[in-house]
């Protein structure tokens, strides 16, 4: 994170193609998922068993990590431990190093990139190839995801046709989003076929039958894990569920909550390498299990963000995320659920300005398929930071200013009065520019006060 988040936000908010961008799909998201939802019977009952099986593994993590890795081991994988990102990024180059690997064909992964695994393939000198549609959009474009689900959502079908057309081989003919898919796939096809390992992420483990479960619209993940002769698959370890049953119960909630599908397009669970009589797929399969900060996470109050099944949901929701995209939040996760996580990942002190990046709407948490109190977590961010200083010294005067004031009924309500009918000389219905509030003015007009305040409109109404 180079420039500081208000910063990023406020040059993405001036950008008018980029909320064109998000707002094309997130929008459609949200009208998708609400769909899918009014169509799923005993939706809410549903969320409650999603949350409880969460909460059940995270509260029995280590029995469900050891029946995992026996029962992996069984079927033929090899398990790795990480604590760390280095570490996991070291036995996956440890791993590609022992196959000789000069090229990986890689499926979309969030962990993967939250330990930077991306970076160091590239250091290592082992070409990467990103399969998936919108992964290979920013592989080309040089940039990172902006969105869990939709990594390319910051991008028009505009933008992606012109970088196509000037990095495909051969690009399309026709400006269709078929015929951009049909390109990428042209170009995508002997890289995933010719590819010395695979890595894939896990959306989850299956505790008792040591399985991976992957979930992709586009089968990339298959072409990219079952032709190479080695597969590598990064995992976090709040990923585990105990059974076959729980996952699907979780795979039903996970398409709707992120595409507003029924289910995703290809769901494959991957249990070993390659067997004697099968007739492909990889001969050795190593599964990485990282820590990454989870345990602490577990044991320091954010074991209900542990719960999260990535599904994007709440930032499809979000007033501010659907303002300013993904890319402002500077970290690998972006909206409510980056702003949770963040500071978990990379320090308080460092991402300090994203938990403050939250109307409290609560719209997070009312469509989050595993009931995640997103609210209350960032509000447990914003206490801890006043409470270790980190807010500047003219933050802290000004609050303290307000609680004052609040503490002083009769300066409060005269300064709530003073202030409303002051605002109106501003503007009419809407204030386009006013002293001391260009956050709310320069890319947007603000609603103008009616003209008296809540205590006096609430007063009138019980008369």
């Amino acid at each position: 994170m180079t420039a500081g988040f208000k910063a990023r936000a406020a040059e993405a908010l001036a950008d008018p193609v980029l909320k064109v961008a998000v707002e094309r799909t997130a929008g459609t998201a949200e009208t998708k998922r609400a769909a899918a939802v009014a169509a799923f019977e005993d939706f809410e009952a549903a969320r409650t068993r999603a949350a409880a099986i969460k909460d059940h593994v995270i509260a029995h993590l280590g029995h469900y990590l050891e029946q995992f890795e026996a029962n992996a081991i069984a079927a033929g994988a090899q398990v790795h431990w990480a604590e760390t990102a280095d570490a996991a990024c070291e036995i996956v180059l440890d791993i590609c190093r022992r196959a000789g690997a000069k090229s990986v064909a890689r499926s979309k992964s969030m962990l993967g990139e939250e330990i930077g695994l991306p970076h160091a393939l590239a250091e290592a000198g082992i070409e990467r190839v990103e399969t998936d549609l919108a992964e290979h959009i920013i592989q080309l474009a040089g940039e990172r995801p902006s969105h869990i689900v939709w990594p390319a959502m910051h991008k028009t079908r505009e933008q992606v046709s012109t970088l196509f057309r000037a990095r495909h081989a051969e690009p399309h003919a026709e400006e269709t989003i078929a015929a951009m898919a049909q390109s990428a796939r042209r170009h995508l096809r002997a890289a995933m076929l010719g590819a010395d390992v695979g890595i894939s992420g896990a959306n989850f483990l299956l505790a008792d039958s040591g399985a991976v479960c992957t979930v992709t619209n586009e089968g990339n993940a298959e072409l990219s894990v079952v032709p190479p002769r080695v597969h590598i698959v990064t995992a976090g370890i709040e990923k585990l569920v105990p059974s076959m049953d729980h996952a699907v119960h979780l795979l039903r909630m996970l398409a709707r909550s992120a595409t507003g599908a029924t289910l995703t397009q290809y769901t494959t669970f991957y249990t070993g390498p390659k067997r004697g009589a099968d007739l492909d797929g990889p001969e050795e399969m190593h599964i990485v299990l990282i820590d990454n900060g989870r345990t602490k996470m577990r044991d320091e109050g954010l074991a209900e963000m542990l719960r999260c099944i990535r599904c994007g949901a709440c930032m499809n929701h979000c007033v501010v995320f659907r303002q300013i995209g993904g890319h402002a939040y500077g970290g690998t996760y972006p909206g409510p659920m980056g702003a949770v996580l963040t500071p978990a990942l990379d320090g308080l002190a460092a991402s300090r300005d994203l938990p403050q990046a939250c109307t409290m709407n609560g719209k997070c948490q009312e469509v989050c398929p595993v009931r995640i109190p997103l609210p209350t977590l960032l509000r447990g961010w914003r206490e801890k930071s006043w409470r270790e200083g980190l807010e500047p010294a003219s933050t802290r005067g000004a609050v303290r200013l307000w609680a004052w004031a609040a503490r002083q009924p009769w300066l409060y309500r005269f300064g709530s009065r003073l202030a409303v009918r002051g605002m109106r000389l501003f503007g009419g219905k809407w204030i386009t520019s006013m002293p001391l509030a260009s956050g709310w003015t320069r890319h947007r007009d603000l609603p103008a006060p009616q003209g008296r305040t809540f205590m006096e409109q609430y007063r009138e109404r019980r008369r």
